[in-house]
């Protein structure tokens, strides 16, 4: 018996306003849905994956191996039912259904949700409501009190066998398939869900986006008898570049451009050059510590543009390689990083090869 995921991106978006359906907007880089999607295949935990969608033609060949597209229906619960239909044919235990429209939610809270489907037929992430709520019946405004009001989340974990007999037999248009358990008086356990994890509804929504910019520069001597790294690539050369790590300018340019983006100081004061732990460390090592932290702050990295200042070697022989080695340790695209090489014209300490330089701008949205 296995586990299935299902993403909802049929919606016909009634709310947003806008030309192009909000599970096809572009939000932090990427079409809506796609973070769903992508974020659901990279974790390895479902064995079978179904998208259902409206329009195969904006899914990108490179997930067509991993998932089953389905067309939607007129509305979400035609969707979800046309979903667990084909899902029926699949050895089943349980099934997680998600809105595309919320694109935040961890692999964390998948997980949970998945260890209480151990215990439980029905699973559902929820927060606490901050607000104040009235309630309008026949014309009479009525208050309600929050603390007894909470806000359901995708996804949400079923049994399959359960909800699929539900599906069948219901004849009313729900919200989420919450409903359905609640409507037939089956348990739900609740778990708490994530502030992250909001809905897009409206076109303003998709601009709760914060971006911010920071700069980085480095310079490092070059000697005999040390390796040669630029961003994170080892160069063939005679000469290296003398740090109290490995001495990458580029790595070092990009770490303090990010951490000046995020307000988190410099490489000095995270990684300072008189803690011995750190002598000829990699930089990559260190640039993907910064990563991890800031994934953390719910900050995301938008694009890098990078200025390599040498005399020699020629940056254009290395620079695609350059520029792969660090998506792989910033865990962004190649498309999302741009590497120019320059020289000084033979003027000064790198003009004369005694030196390289970087620097760097890097783009960081605050989510």
């Amino acid at each position: 018996m296995s586990n299935c995921f299902i993403i909802l991106a049929a919606g016909q978006s009634k709310r947003f306003k806008s030309v192009k359906l909000k599970q096809y907007t572009i939000y932090k880089n990427k079409p809506v849905f796609e973070h769903s999607l992508e974020k659901i295949i990279k974790s390895k935990l479902f064995k079978h994956i179904i998208l259902v969608t409206n329009k195969k033609s904006n899914v990108q060949k490179k997930y067509l191996s991993s998932i089953k597209i389905l067309k939607g229906g007129k509305e979400r619960s035609d969707s979800s039912l046309n979903a667990l239909k084909y899902a029926s044919k699949l050895k089943l235990k349980n099934i997680l259904i998600h809105d595309a429209a919320r694109p935040n939610f961890s692999i964390k809270l998948v997980n949970k949700i998945l260890y209480n489907l151990k215990y439980n037929k029905a699973v559902i992430p929820y927060i606490k409501s901050t607000d104040a709520i009235k309630y309008n019946l026949k014309k009479s405004i009525y208050n309600l009190d929050k603390k007894k009001i909470f806000l359901t989340q995708t996804p949400q974990g079923f049994r399959f066998t359960d909800l699929f007999r539900f599906s069948k037999l219901n004849k009313f248009q729900i919200e989420d398939e919450a409903s359905l358990f609640i409507n037939n008086n089956i348990p739900i356990k609740f778990i708490k869900g994530e502030k992250e994890n909001w809905k897009i509804t409206y076109i303003n929504d998709i601009k709760k986006t914060l971006n911010f910019y920071g700069i980085g520069f480095d310079i490092h001597r070059l000697v005999k008898g040390r390796k040669l790294y630029l961003g994170g690539l080892k160069i063939k050369s005679s000469l290296g570049t003398l740090g109290h790590s490995d001495g990458d300018p580029v790595l070092h340019a990009i770490t303090d451009a990010i951490l000046g983006a995020c307000r988190k100081g410099d490489i000095g004061q995270k990684f300072s050059d008189k803690n011995k732990k750190f002598k000829n460390i990699r930089s990559s090592i260190l640039l993907k510590k910064v990563i991890d932290e800031i994934k953390k702050n719910n900050f995301i990295i938008n694009n890098i543009d990078i200025n390599i200042i040498t005399q020699t070697p020629k940056i254009s022989k290395f620079k695609n390689n350059i520029i792969k080695s660090i998506s792989n340790i910033c865990e962004i695209k190649e498309n999302q990083i741009n590497v120019k090489g320059k020289t000084t014209e033979k003027l000064g300490v790198i003009g004369k090869e005694k030196a390289i330089a970087c620097e760097a701008i890097a783009s960081i949205t605050k989510t």
